[in-house]
């Protein structure tokens, strides 16, 4: 780890994580906007549309089809970032984690305080009822019928709990990520390129300093750069899934 990083991990007292999907490429999860990422790769349709609220209402086998194959990751483990952020945990340095990624696996590294602002592919809830189902039934759903998941008391479809294309995000978790990066002594933003709107509001809330580290893919803030979250302020930006 950089040397101004390590500096700054031992002197802060309340710092906040903001990461995204850099994060995860080390435990083989792809990121979205790669040269070998999701966006760049060839389907029906562009997956911007395919991840939409309003595929998943018009189309919504190919969206649970497309779902399936692209957003649920099979056999990935927490690598040495998720680790070490819930070990910081542990030592009362790291008061929140706050992550688009929708693994769950700073969950699985140890981490309890974690805000997923994009939600949780291991979450899934009927949309009738509201019961909770895994994600494996999701998965089991696949060349049942037309592969659409419905509840098993109430036949509603089976929604995962990620937040799509013209959806919000939600209201309860932005607020806390807020409130935890504002209470921060330091913020410490990587494995994002911040490009997606939500993202910066949340990291320009940060009253203490920042520090864009050296996975994130940010052309600001390299190697352990200090840098500011602000600068370049979109004035709007599309809600996205990862």
């Amino acid at each position: 780890m950089v040397p101004a990083l390590e500096e700054i991990l031992a002197t802060t007292k309340s710092m906040v994580f903001f990461g995204g999907a850099g994060v995860s490429t080390e435990s083989g999860i792809p990121d979205f906007r790669s040269v070998d990422g999701l966006y760049h790769q060839k389907f029906k349709y562009p997956p911007e549309t395919m991840l939409s609220h309003t595929f998943y209402e018009t189309h919504t086998a190919e969206f649970f089809d497309f779902y399936r194959q692209k957003l649920i990751v099979h056999g990935a483990k927490p690598n040495a970032a998720h680790l070490r952020l819930a070990a910081l945990e542990r030592e009362g340095k790291c008061r929140a984690v706050v992550t688009q990624n929708i693994d769950g696996l700073h969950q699985a590294a140890g981490s309890k305080t974690v805000y997923e602002l994009h939600g949780s592919t291991l979450r899934n809830y009927c949309t009738r009822c509201g019961k909770f189902f895994p994600v494996q039934f999701i998965e089991d759903a696949a060349g049942v019928g037309d592969g659409v998941p419905r509840c098993d008391e109430c036949g509603g479809i089976v929604k995962p709990d990620v937040v799509l294309y013209e959806e919000g995000l939600d209201e309860e978790t932005m607020e806390n990520a807020v409130h935890a990066i504002r209470g921060a002594d330091t913020l410490i933003v990587g494995g994002t390129s911040l490009a997606v709107f939500p993202a910066r509001v949340c990291c320009a809330t940060s009253a203490g300093r920042t520090l864009l580290s050296s996975i994130s893919s940010h052309p600001g803030g390299r190697n352990g750069q200090s840098a500011d979250p602000r600068s370049d302020w979109p004035h709007a930006g599309p809600r996205c899934p990862r």
